[in-house]
């Protein structure tokens, strides 16, 4: 057994899971929350952290439940400390294999949506008085054209943020789309989408970019999407965005959130009868077992139609 300071372990493993495994800044950053979470227990009990004791485990699952900490968060945690177990015994840091750990229950989350109206009432608040700047109608005409292509293309925030105007294809209505690990898709892009992310890049982006004639340069990328300053959109101001727009619509604040948009696509699409591996291709999904919750949630939906309304159970000939 190779001896190392308590303190350089988690150092170690965190360093390996980035240059030897290549996780993500984020992910390393969970990895090392979780882990001084973990450490911090044990000094509170008088136990060293590592080998981990399974039956510490469960107290400190306890105690992170009684600190009200989601069932999510409660199997991330888990998770890490299994890694960082099985890292010990591959470094050489403890003998033998790692032992199994308990593991908390995971919840089953459906996925939030919209219903087709609000979508509709979102969309209308993006509109407004006619007597406004040009800055504020191309912000207006902007924020619509973000919301149409998110939900009319079932996109995630950040490939929404990161599209190039060259990935837009309208004269073909084809998005080239960038996802999760570097995979590209591509998204049939059609009907008003195309046509407000057209009238888009005419009228509202030059305004956006070149600050109203006012001589400023061009800013030097080619996002399809910018802010009030011509500067690429992110994700908390796309965030901002759903927010302002539905607070004015008078959609619950639970339900707007940019992946909801995605949810409400993926959702509305199943409901019409899309089959799961042509909607699995739309999402870009590696797995069908992830385009799988949608089916799971229109089937509850069924299901609460059926017992609540008055006329579910009457079959009529037509």
């Amino acid at each position: 057994m190779r001896s190392v300071n308590q303190n350089d372990a988690i150092t170690s493993f965190l360093d390996y899971m980035s240059y030897e495994r290549d996780a993500s800044i984020h992910t390393v950053r969970a990895y090392r929350s979780d882990l001084l979470s973990w450490r911090a227990f044990c000094e509170e009990c008088g136990k060293d952290y590592y080998p981990i004791d399974s039956a510490l485990m469960s107290r400190y699952l306890q105690r992170q439940t009684a600190l009200g900490k989601s069932a999510g968060t409660r199997m991330r945690r888990a998770a890490t400390l299994s890694a960082f177990m099985q890292y010990l015994v591959y470094d050489g840091l403890i003998e033998g294999a790692p032992g199994r750990l308990p593991l908390p229950k995971r919840e089953k989350l459906l996925p939030r949506v919209m219903t087709e109206g609000e979508i509709e009432r979102l969309l209308d608040g993006c509109g407004g008085s006619e007597k406004r700047s040009a800055k504020k109608a191309a912000l207006a005409l902007r924020d619509r054209a973000m919301i149409e292509m998110a939900y009319g293309c079932g996109l995630r925030a950040s490939e929404l943020c990161s599209l190039k105007s060259t990935d837009v294809d309208l004269a073909g209505g084809v998005l080239y789309i960038r996802g999760k690990g570097g995979k590209e898709r591509l998204v049939p892009y059609v009907g008003a989408p195309r046509s407000t992310t057209q009238k888009y890049l005419e009228e509202a982006r030059p305004i956006l970019v070149d600050g109203e004639g006012d001589g400023r340069a061009a800013k030097n990328h080619d996002n399809l999407f910018v802010s009030a300053n011509g500067k690429p959109m992110n994700r908390g101001a796309l965030w901002n965005i759903v927010q302002k727009r539905g607070k004015r619509a008078g959609i619950a604040r639970s339900r707007l959130h940019p992946h909801v948009l995605r949810h409400s696509f993926a959702t509305h699409l199943q409901r019409r009868g899309m089959d799961l591996r042509t909607l699995q291709e739309l999402l870009g999904h590696s797995s069908i077992a992830t385009t799988e919750k949608y089916a799971h949630l229109d089937t509850e939906l069924r299901d609460i139609y059926d017992r609540f309304h008055p006329r579910a159970g009457i079959d009529q000939e037509h």
